[in-house]
């Protein structure tokens, strides 16, 4: 039987605050719920029954071992994309997600939310998960969860970081691995049909080797959360670069098929901020987002002190014959 998704509506704070120095659309988020101080990583946005929905990774209660107060994922609404309202949380349930989840990825399919997310502290063993919504607050989980973990000797078996986009004739996954040291990060993709419940049996990996490796020396050993956009007839992946706080920065990469990538830059597109700034840490884990006016806008996390408060914003993004642009 389909469980339920713990939900807790919850009437949290926040830390929000709406620079005016660059734009009166700047916004930075944090949810101080948990820990006092602002964490807020992973972020998601969706357009949604006439509001906007993010879902963002929360940390455990600090100094609390219950697995129910493990990795969770925050939602967050907002009807201008700038002020945002917690408005829920969904917790850890199931032997799979003892030690927690995060990392979301959500997709508006018929007038439902579909959630992809990742285990989380089992290492090797992480592995992509699916729920679905009707309210985009409240999701049942797939009952073959988890949904999708990769196979063969390139990587470790672990799968994180999901992205879903429809693309053509199907609907492809791009996940996150590391190789079988566990010491690089890289990207995978694996593809489902159109007429899919996005259940484990429904998935195919499409490679036997990674599709997207660190290359540049901004990159280190790492590439993680790609988010993908469609343009035309070809796709944007916006991807973050090197471990957290490395600095963490963002990239981006486009493709005709979904497959085979290209690096449109050896140099990051969102660089980390300047010593000083909300970001100087690290500028990563982004999300691109269309908008219903077809305006796109990047999220994504950052901090200042090396990962002991995570907050998240966002910068407009334009189109040229080129590629994308970031708005001043």
């Amino acid at each position: 039987m389909v469980k339920m998704i713990s939900l807790l509506v919850v009437l949290s704070a926040c830390f929000c605050l709406h620079g005016r120095a660059q734009s009166s659309d700047r916004m930075l988020f944090g949810d101080t719920s948990r820990r006092g101080v602002p964490f807020s990583k992973d972020p998601h946005v969706v357009k949604f029954n006439g509001n906007y929905l993010m879902y963002f990774s929360i940390p455990p209660f600090e100094g609390n071992p219950d697995p129910i107060n493990g990795w969770a994922i925050g939602i967050a609404k907002s009807s201008d994309l700038v002020n945002w309202e917690k408005v829920g949380e969904i917790l850890p349930e199931g032997d799979y997600e003892t030690k927690g989840l995060c990392a979301p990825g959500a997709l508006v399919i018929g007038g439902q939310v579909h959630l992809f997310y990742q285990t989380y502290g089992n290492w090797r063993e992480d592995a992509i998960c699916h729920a679905v919504s009707n309210d985009g607050i409240s999701f049942e989980r797939n009952p073959s969860n988890p949904i999708f973990r990769p196979t063969g000797d390139w990587n470790c078996g672990r799968a994180i970081d999901a992205e879903v986009i429809r693309f053509k004739d199907r609907y492809l996954l791009y996940f996150a691995t590391r190789d079988s040291s566990m010491t690089i990060q890289m990207q995978g993709v694996a593809a489902a049909p159109l007429n899919t419940n996005f259940n484990r049996e429904d998935w195919t990996q499409l490679t036997d080797e990674p599709i997207f490796s660190p290359k540049y020396p901004w990159e280190g050993q790492c590439v993680e959360g790609a988010s993908i956009i469609q343009r035309g007839d070809g796709l944007y992946m916006f991807y973050a670069g090197a471990y957290n706080n490395a600095p963490q920065q963002v990239g981006v990469a486009k493709s005709a098929d979904g497959i085979h990538w290209e690096r449109l830059s050896n140099k990051p597109f969102l660089p980390n901020g300047d010593p000083g700034e909300w970001n100087s840490c690290e500028s990563g884990h982004p999300h691109i987002f269309e908008d219903d006016d077809g305006r796109t806008y990047l999220f994504f996390q950052g901090n200042n002190d090396f990962g002991k408060t995570w907050m998240i914003s966002k910068r407009e993004v334009s189109w040229t014959a080129k590629g994308p642009k970031l708005v001043d």
